[in-house]
């Protein structure tokens, strides 16, 4: 909803602004203040038509900026300045933006009805949607769309899979080529590593056995030998223990670290004694590492993921070879998947056509209600089309056909001239039926062109009860319109230093029941027009309350 409008120098507004409230917002005032102006303001905000009249005289820029909240509880800050040279500029909270992201932005927060080029309604794609809302078809929807997704995703994988023979033949031999150079290394889950350690000891192959020949002579065949020396240490130590059994410890771990150190002897001379440390070992070791490297420098940065590549590589090679036997799998997979679009489509198809007919009806009859008591109204579906025209919505489309007048023919509803005519036939629609989110914003604009009395007040108490989802407003000369509102602005036109400025306030109290008594009986309010407004005003506070 539009929380709060901001217009600066457009037309006759040099400054304006204004909250507005949930629920059903009335703008009234006299002929020429500047009602329409307002509408035109927020047509702006929703991506109309920029251009250098609208520009106050005088003045370089108008501004018009709105403050909308959400249905989902965010905020969206939306501005549009408007140059006296005619260009535009469009901003989405802060950010730059284009004429269609204003759209997309804006558009879907506020609908106008009153304005041709402003109505979501007038577009045949939405009628099929409000026609399912108004018959409860979400949930065969949902099938249909469930079906059609299935259907697609199958239809997609065929397509692939229906590549030329050519194609197929040219890339089963890029990867048999490619599967054979990684097939002929074969790699090994961790090779390079352990290869690259094995370099290591193999190109220090002369210190490794100086080392070992060293520690083994010091360990145990050295004239200083660690571990004859130590037999007379444990001989000391042995003599300590029957004096002090402190030392007991010590003497039961002796066959421990004796084992140990011989481990460790015998270790060191094996070691040295297997270290092959020919040439040709070692190149043997750089030659395969070499050819690991330019694998993964072809197909991976790592050997894991050559491996990867390779596996890859093979199941893509059996699929081209097997593509016949899977063609068949898909074929029969694609068949049924579009027999059962097809069998849900159709029977959603059937109870839309069912619908059709009672929501024709129930637009007549709303409309009877509106002062078009002749309006005759028709659901119109294409035939049926090829596959080529299946969608998530199913197999139809849909347009509503309206004739206000007896003798006409049906035509579409985007070709109803009467702006009048037009905006209570939306008002029909939108009570009727309704896809927009809870919270949007609903203006309305010359509905009650060509009505009064009785009809005035079904038209009020229609908007109303749309108020009671969406956040309303109306501009109106009607007072049993404007009686109905839960908010009342006033706009008024004045000349201050030579020149002419609109300015809008919100009425409440006696300011109220005076601009509706204004609306009842002109100029000059009488103290029983004044009553009058105020009981006007009573009985639609008090008929809101009895439906409640």
């Amino acid at each position: 909803m539009i929380r709060f409008l901001s217009v600066h120098n457009l037309a006759v507004i040099d400054r304006l602004e204004l909250e507005f409230a949930p629920g059903l917002n009335v703008l009234t005032g006299e002929t020429g203040a500047g009602k329409s102006i307002l509408v035109g303001a927020v047509g702006l905000l929703v991506g109309g038509r920029a251009s250098a009249d609208l520009v106050r005289t005088g003045e370089d820029a108008a501004t018009v900026q709105a403050v909308f909240d959400t249905p989902d509880g965010a905020e969206v800050i939306v501005r549009r300045e408007v140059s006296s040279q005619g260009r535009s500029r469009a901003f989405v909270d802060g950010a730059l933006v284009t004429s269609a992201a204003l759209r997309d932005a804006a558009g879907s927060l506020v609908d106008l009805h009153g304005q041709h080029e402003h109505q979501v309604l007038l577009d045949p794609a939405t009628h099929l949607d409000l026609l399912d809302e108004f018959a409860n078809l979400t949930p065969a929807r949902e099938e249909v769309a469930a079906a059609f997704r299935q259907w697609q995703q199958v239809r997609d994988e065929r397509a692939r899979l229906a590549a030329s023979e050519q194609q197929k033949a040219s890339r089963a031999e890029f990867l048999a080529f490619q599967l054979t150079e990684i097939d002929k290394a074969a790699p090994q889950p961790g090779e390079d590593e352990e290869l690259a350690a094995t370099r290591q000891v193999l190109a220090n192959a002369d210190r490794l056995q100086r080392l070992c020949a060293e520690a083994y002579t010091a360990l145990y065949e050295g004239d200083e030998a660690a571990l004859p020396a130590l037999a007379i240490v444990w001989k000391k130590v042995g003599e300590l223990s029957a004096l002090d059994p402190k030392f007991t410890t010590y003497v039961e771990a002796r066959e421990q670290v004796k084992s140990q150190l011989e481990d460790l002897a015998f270790f060191l001379r094996s070691y040295s004694q297997n270290i092959d440390a020919s040439p040709a070992r070692l190149q043997e070791i750089e030659d395969r590492l070499a050819l690991l490297e330019r694998l993964k420098k072809k197909h991976g940065p790592t050997l894991a993921a050559v491996l990867e590549k390779q596996a890859s590589l093979r199941r893509e090679l059996h699929d081209i070879e097997h593509a016949t036997e899977r063609a068949a799998e898909l074929d029969a997979a694609l068949a049924a998947a579009a027999a059962e679009y097809r069998r849900v489509a159709s029977q959603l198809s059937g109870q839309r056509k069912t619908a059709a007919r009672e929501f024709a009806q129930a637009i007549e009859k709303a409309l009877a209600d509106l002062a078009m008591p002749k309006t005759r109204c028709e659901v119109r579906f294409q035939d049926e089309g090829g596959e080529d025209r299946w969608t998530e919505r199913g197999l139809d489309e849909a347009e509503f056909y309206i004739s206000p007048n007896p003798g006409e023919d049906l035509k579409p509803l985007a070709r109803i001239a009467s702006g009048g005519e037009l905006s209570r036939i939306m008002l029909a629609l939108k009570t009727l039926a309704s896809t927009d989110a809870p919270g949007k914003t609903l203006i309305f604009d010359e509905v009650d062109a060509g009505i009064g009395g009785a009809v005035a007040d079904v038209v009020g108490a229609r908007l109303r009860l749309l108020a009671e989802r969406f956040q309303v407003l109306c501009i109106t000369h009607l007072p049993q319109i404007a009686a109905y509102g839960s908010t009342h602005y006033r706009i008024e036109k004045s000349i201050r230093g030579g020149r002419t400025k609109t300015g809008v306030s919100r009425v409440d109290g006696i300011e109220r029941e005076t601009e509706i008594a204004r609306m009842m009986g002109g100029a000059e309010v009488s103290a029983s027009v004044l009553a009058g407004a105020r009981e006007l005003i009573e009985a639609k506070a008090n008929t809101k309350r009895r439906r409640k």
